[in-house]
């Protein structure tokens, strides 16, 4: 008998002694119990981009036990980042991200498997490395790499969880184009990777809102892994920090988008 704590399903003798004591809180939760704490276990989750959103979406994701994360990126920490990447301290200046960001998981649960890419995500490449993953968790600084991505996702099937910050505004969207009913990530943004984006460095960036935008494309990113709750494929989250307002859009499906539109 592993414990007579009347949440535990029978599949949680499955998990570990310190397994079911490291997930405790996790398990008593109703929706998702021993069962779903395996199921995180055995997920794969690709983060692209181990900034301002990777840094706490990677942090939660560690914690809350996905069994696979594979990390992306090819910058260096450097001293502009420690404002808003809690992930890194002084101490990583210089390092390579997905260097600092493997170290730090390795300290926070060595049970995690963590496979690190050092370069930046292409059309090219975003084929092959989407298609070992069960979810994708896209926190990128750039238009290309985010349609890249987002193709590579649609065309595999495999939910991607998108969110970007910009000054003192945040979105977060889950895609899943493939059904009849839910939009692509084209659907929303369109299909024009040159169009002129603006900077961190530019516009500036509230740190704290990164933080907030990388927990909830973690909380996605496990939603996906293991559904608990309402969907939330096809709905947009606005963030407005200034005003402290949170709207939620529904995102219809385009039936001519050139992406999904014929699936």
């Amino acid at each position: 008998m592993v414990s007579d704590n009347p949440h535990l399903h029978l599949a949680d003798v499955n998990l570990a002694a310190a397994e079911l004591e490291r997930y405790a809180r996790h398990i008593v939760l109703r929706d998702i119990g021993g069962v779903g704490q395996l199921k995180l276990r055995r997920s794969h989750v690709l983060v692209i981009g181990a900034g301002g959103i990777g840094s706490p979406a990677i942090q939660y994701l560690a914690a809350a036990g996905i069994g696979k994360v594979t990390i992306i990126d090819d910058d260096r920490v450097d001293l502009s980042n420690l404002q808003r990447q809690t992930l890194f301290g002084t101490p990583d200046i210089g390092v390579a991200k997905v260097e600092a960001a493997a170290n730090f998981i390795k300290r926070l649960n060595p049970g995690v498997e963590v496979r690190t890419i050092r370069e930046r995500i292409d059309a090219d490449s975003a084929s092959h490395l989407v298609a070992f993953a069960d979810v994708v968790l896209d926190g990128s600084d750039n238009f290309a790499t985010r349609l890249a991505v987002a193709d590579a996702a649609l065309i595999k099937r495999v939910p991607l969880v998108s969110a970007s910050v910009a000054e003192f505004e945040g979105q977060l969207g889950v895609f899943r184009g493939w059904e009849s009913d839910k939009p692509c990530y084209r659907c929303f943004v369109g299909s024009d990777p040159e169009r002129a984006e603006a900077t961190c460095a530019e516009q500036g960036v509230l740190g704290a809102l990164t933080g907030i935008m990388g927990s909830l494309a973690a909380l996605e990113a496990i939603r996906a892994s293991f559904p608990f709750g309402e969907d939330s494929a096809g709905k947009l989250l606005l963030v407005d920090a200034l005003g402290l307002r949170f709207r939620t859009l529904t995102l219809p499906k385009d039936p001519g988008c050139p992406a999904c539109g014929a699936r």
